[in-house]
């Protein structure tokens, strides 16, 4: 995979330019995206907001090579996605991106040790390792006591907290949330804001979440408004941290 770098060192996580994603629904062509233009830095704290239909999980689809683009151009760490075979697009989606997701997505019947191993199972670690690497991750959020415990066992903010020792079992470049806090209470849900945001303080680990709720966005360094699949307004609410580039991050 050919990696872009950008004047002054790394590449984005992630440029856009002129994106749109076009979905054909019982014969009528529905334009989700409309031409987006969008630089993430590495290091940063993005809050995605928009209102339902707005494009911003067509958006995240797209960031977290789960989709395509219909036209435009899409770099993910400097890699093209338009040149990637669908192996190689899950190879860099498994390499550099980790998810959460607001339903948490856990095997019901998998403890949670195997839960978070489960994406190096992808990549061929040995079951050793990858059991290590899992507790490991597991202890850093807190649940070095849960190892054995299945879903059902765990309260929401408890299997939150396993989803977000998964997507950083692999080690990636970026963490993509989806709502990541909409099925918690607002307890669980700070607990959880708390460890995404020493993610990113701690390890430099680009955050990119979605929500509709403000005061979440409130606590990303970055607010990108999205409506009829378009970015309506992107300001920064926080000093940009030292990864990042400088400048307005388009």
């Amino acid at each position: 995979m050919t990696r872009e770098t950008h004047e002054g060192g790394a590449a984005p996580a992630f440029e856009a330019i002129g994106l749109t994603r076009s979905y054909d629904l019982e014969g009528v062509s529905v334009d989700a995206l409309r031409g987006v233009d969008l630089r993430i830095d590495q290091g940063e704290f993005v809050a995605i907001l928009g209102p339902s239909g707005s494009g911003k999980s067509t958006l995240m689809h797209l960031l977290g090579c789960l989709d395509r683009p219909t036209s435009g151009v899409l770099r993910v760490g400097g890699v093209d996605v338009a040149t990637l075979d669908d192996t190689r697009l899950a190879e860099l989606r498994n390499e550099t991106i980790g998810f959460v997701f607001q339903s948490f997505h856990l095997l019901a019947r998998t403890p949670a040790l195997d839960n978070v191993a489960l994406p190096l199972v992808y990549r061929g670690v040995a079951r050793s390792e990858r059991r290590a690497r899992a507790q490991k991750a597991l202890e850093a959020v807190g649940l070095g006591h849960r190892l054995g415990h299945r879903p059902s066992q765990m309260s929401g903010g408890e299997q939150q907290r396993v989803a977000i020792a998964r997507a950083l079992v692999g080690d990636p470049k970026v963490v993509l949330a989806d709502e990541p806090t909409g099925n918690l209470d607002t307890r669980n849900g700070d607990e959880v804001m708390a460890l995404l945001e020493g993610l990113n303080a701690d390890s430099g680990v680009a955050v990119v979440l979605v929500t509709h709720e403000p005061d979440v966005a409130a606590r990303a360094h970055r607010q990108i408004h999205v409506r009829d699949g378009l970015i309506e307004r992107d300001t920064r609410t926080r000093t940009a941290p030292a990864a990042a580039s400088e400048g307005d991050g388009k």
